[in-house]
């Protein structure tokens, strides 16, 4: 079973286990991974700054019936599984902490965004959509710590784009010679990553470069292990990855979505007992 195969089929297993009804994406047709209603996919109900925010998205999350949202293998319900409850206890440092962006000791965060969108150039159509942002107090040493959030995506084996060359032409790339000569090196189709979508990665930096400058933010790759070879070269591809950005002075690791949650457990259980039981039972 492949890696895709195997994170789909325990999503599946788990909504039985808890007497959820699955339909596919077409209703009657289609595997059936699909929740029949949002709330079933989560861990609460979106809160009207999630709802607002996931709809400013450009990943149309939520169109459609049922929604891209409502599959039980979404890489956005995940995120917002993960994130949007230490928002609604305005505790957003706790999971900054988790993450491990800063000390526990740590008070500066103040707010939790979704799909927050940051323009490279005018140019482009679009700028990159960052997964979740968490802000800062406007005394902190970070502005931001934004965190991009994979699934299943990266175990798709439909390969990934690279760097159209309208990109590389932009004035943008001062301070961060490796991360430009990685760009070139990619080019339009990345064959070097199978599993990493670096060119993505690197468009986020210079989003958060454009509006912080170089040093006011802190950039996190959060990525859902698997078992065997595709978990154990995704993370490779990660780590090196990350140790180009930071030999550029970009302040960016790399966690795996159950590194975060065992953290978690280990740290917050009695306190937040039903979503650590929650998060636990479904995505370890």
């Amino acid at each position: 079973m492949n890696a895709r195969k195997y994170i789909l089929a325990k999503q599946i297993q788990w909504a039985r286990n808890n007497g959820i009804d699955l339909i596919g994406s077409k209703g009657n047709l289609g595997l059936p991974a699909y929740t029949r209603t949002l709330d079933e996919n989560l861990f609460a109900p979106l809160s009207s700054e999630t709802l607002k925010s996931i709809n400013k998205g450009d990943g149309r999350e939520l169109a459609g019936n049922p929604s891209k949202m409502q599959a039980v293998h979404s890489s956005s319900a995940l995120s917002v599984n993960i994130f949007q409850y230490w928002q609604s206890i305005n505790q957003p440092e706790k999971i900054a902490q988790a993450c491990h962006f800063c000390q526990q000791t740590t008070q500066v965060s103040k707010n939790i965004r979704f799909e927050a969108k940051y323009p490279i150039d005018t140019r482009f159509r679009m700028g990159p959509n960052i997964d979740v942002v968490i802000e800062n107090d406007s005394c902190a040493k970070y502005q931001v710590f934004a965190i991009e959030c994979k699934f299943t995506e990266a175990y798709g084996g439909r390969g990934h784009f690279g760097m159209k060359e309208k990109y590389l032409e932009l004035d943008i790339w001062e301070e961060i010679p490796k991360l430009y000569e990685l760009a070139m090196a990619i080019g339009s189709e990345d064959k070097e990553n199978k599993y990493l979508h670096q060119a993505q990665l690197i468009k986020h930096i210079l989003g958060l470069k454009k509006a912080y400058g170089k040093i006011n933010f802190r950039l996190l790759y959060l990525w859902y292990d698997t078992l065997g070879y595709a978990g154990w070269k995704h993370r490779e591809e990660a780590a090196r990855f990350v140790e180009i950005a930071k030999s550029d002075g970009i302040f960016v690791h790399e966690m795996s979505y159950q590194e975060l949650i065992v953290w978690m457990a280990d740290n917050y259980r009695d306190a937040h007992q039903k979503y650590i039981e929650y998060i636990t039972n479904r995505y370890l």
